[in-house]
């Protein structure tokens, strides 16, 4: 179980989340069968949309990032609800690359920079908030400072880390993020680029031990800082049937014909899960009726 706490200093200048996801990355390197890299990356895009997910008011919405960057992986995404439960996959799991020039793994090599970040925000309204910005480095937390100085104007530190065990299971990972509230001082400003500054990386933390609340603690130590909200998150996926039978029956009556025609056994598996579902002809037929609806 993931754990996210959310701090602010006493003088409300400054917010900090921190997150643990050591257990939310190995559900997902465990589901997709990733290799060292590739789990760095979707591990490190989980983390980042797990946070994020703690800024959503309601229980039905939902924060979705997507990284395409033309990079071998090829897309990467992740999905989280309120609580910062999240999903997610990568299109390439297996990814093999040299460490990079300072002896971590690649993950913008394998992600790639030539392409965008996008953030979409399904609020419950008529049509989904999207964003976008370029990539940076590919290496996500510069990405997701980029998002939210250019459109959100939101000040923002973002930090990310992933450790791989030699067995491909992860050591330890998580992630943080510092944000400037509007009435925030230039001082605010240089306290939070001298906290980060010689920082070590926060997965290390975490394999040391620091919970999410030690780590906000840490960064911003200097400042009397309160907690004002901690919650679980978890790998969470809510594919169910009926979510796939809406998706086939979006393919259009074509598609569906084909396939009632075949006549033959067909599996759909969730890309968030592995979860497999299986249809015959004659739920190819009754779909089909549906979609005529």
């Amino acid at each position: 179980m993931g754990k996210i706490v959310r701090c602010i200093t006493k003088d409300g200048a400054i917010v900090m989340m921190a997150a643990d996801t050591t257990d939310i990355v190995n559900r997902a390197e465990q589901i997709h069968g990733t290799s060292a890299v590739t789990t760095a990356a979707l591990g490190r895009l989980l983390t980042a949309c797990s946070l994020m997910g703690q800024s959503l008011k309601g229980k039905d919405e939902s924060i979705s990032l997507q990284v395409k960057g033309g990079g071998p992986a090829g897309t990467v995404v992740a999905v989280a609800d309120w609580h910062g439960n999240v999903r997610g996959y990568i299109d390439t799991p297996v990814v093999e690359l040299p460490l990079n020039a300072r002896g971590k793994l690649d993950v913008g090599g394998a992600v790639g920079k030539n392409g965008n970040l996008y953030v979409i925000k399904d609020l419950g309204l008529k049509e989904p908030y999207i964003g976008q910005v370029p990539l940076v480095s590919g290496e996500i937390a510069e990405d997701v400072t980029a998002y939210f100085a250019t459109s959100e104007q939101i000040p923002t530190v973002c930090a990310l880390g992933v450790l791989v065990n030699p067995d491909l299971s992860c050591k330890a990972a998580g992630g943080f993020m510092i944000q400037l509230l509007p009435f925030a001082a230039e001082e605010d400003i240089a306290f939070v680029e001298q906290a980060v500054e010689k920082l070590e990386n926060v997965s290390a933390m975490i394999d040391k031990g620091m919970t999410p609340e030690e780590i906000c603690r840490h960064v911003l130590r200097g400042r009397e800082t309160e907690v004002l909200d901690e919650s679980d998150c978890a790998y969470v996926c809510n594919c169910s049937r009926e979510r796939i039978e809406r998706a086939l029956i979006s393919t259009g009556e074509a598609t569906l014909r084909e396939l009632a025609r075949e006549g033959k056994r067909e599996e759909v598996n969730c890309q968030f899960c592995d979860k497999k579902y299986y249809f015959e002809k004659e739920d190819f037929e009754k779909l089909l009726a549906q979609c005529r609806q």
